[in-house]
């Protein structure tokens, strides 16, 4: 990654994890903006943000199902983020994020308690974070979606919606009723997606051929270029960092 960029991930422990997939801080130190390019990456993500220029604020963002138009990283912009699974929508959030596919929402300040003064400290953050979010943890969890999603992310988004269905005794329909209510996009979709964030780590490391169950080397770039808007050799070079989050990977 740019060295004007710094990134730092942590991933929870049990029983956060089922929840949270990361809390990560990006700071941009440069005194000059970075443009960047977002890819769907299957997470939701609830974000503190403020630079120099731009007034501190927190904000939730849905799922993405394409790269985002070009955007601006200010100069010395700072944001520290957490990354939710799916369950936690429902069972953390008690809403739905139908309506905010490629989208977004600002939260009020104060949200979860959080101020303008948690961007002081990334592990401080972490630890209030975390306190909250076992604070709202739930008592009783369906535990077709338990298994559902424990199935969905092992296989990195590489399995069928049948073969789903029959795993955990949930018809396709209702499943997909679920996740389109839910989270506005079809169960099909969302395992897509999951199967491209896992491809951007081969390709960073320069494996421009399909290694996630894609039919040929067509369809795997075909389905890349959907949803990141060019061909696995383009996102390889990255120039610029343009894509933040393959950049966050490791290259070769």
């Amino acid at each position: 990654m740019d060295n004007d960029l710094h990134y730092e991930i942590i991933k929870p422990h049990k029983p956060l994890s089922d929840f949270v997939d990361s809390f990560w801080f990006l700071h941009n130190q440069s005194d000059s903006n970075k443009e960047t390019t977002g890819l769907p990456d299957g997470r939701v993500d609830l974000f503190l943000f403020q630079s120099p220029t731009e007034p501190f604020r927190i904000a939730l963002l849905g799922l993405g199902t394409a790269q985002h138009e070009s955007a601006v990283i200010p100069a010395n912009g700072l944001m520290f983020s957490i990354s939710f699974k799916l369950l936690a929508i429902e069972y953390i959030f008690h809403d739905t994020i139908s309506n905010i596919v490629n989208n977004g929402k600002l939260l009020p300040e104060g949200f979860w308690g959080f101020t303008k003064d948690d961007l002081q400290d990334f592990d401080l953050f972490v630890e209030k974070a975390t306190k909250k979010i076992q604070s709202l943890l739930p008592k009783d969890i369906d535990k077709r979606k338990l298994k559902l999603f424990e199935l969905i992310y092992v296989g990195k988004g590489a399995v069928t919606v049948k073969e789903l269905s029959e795993k955990v005794f949930w018809s396709s329909r209702q499943i997909n009723r679920y996740f389109n209510q839910q989270f506005g996009i079809s169960l099909k979709t969302y395992c897509n997606i999951l199967r491209f964030r896992a491809s951007l780590e081969h390709i960073a490391q320069g494996k421009l051929f399909p290694e996630e169950n894609f039919t040929d080397q067509n369809h795997f770039i075909k389905e890349i270029k959907k949803f990141s808007g060019v061909v696995p050799k383009e996102l390889f070079k990255n120039k610029n960092d343009r894509f933040i989050l393959l950049s966050t990977l490791p290259r070769k």
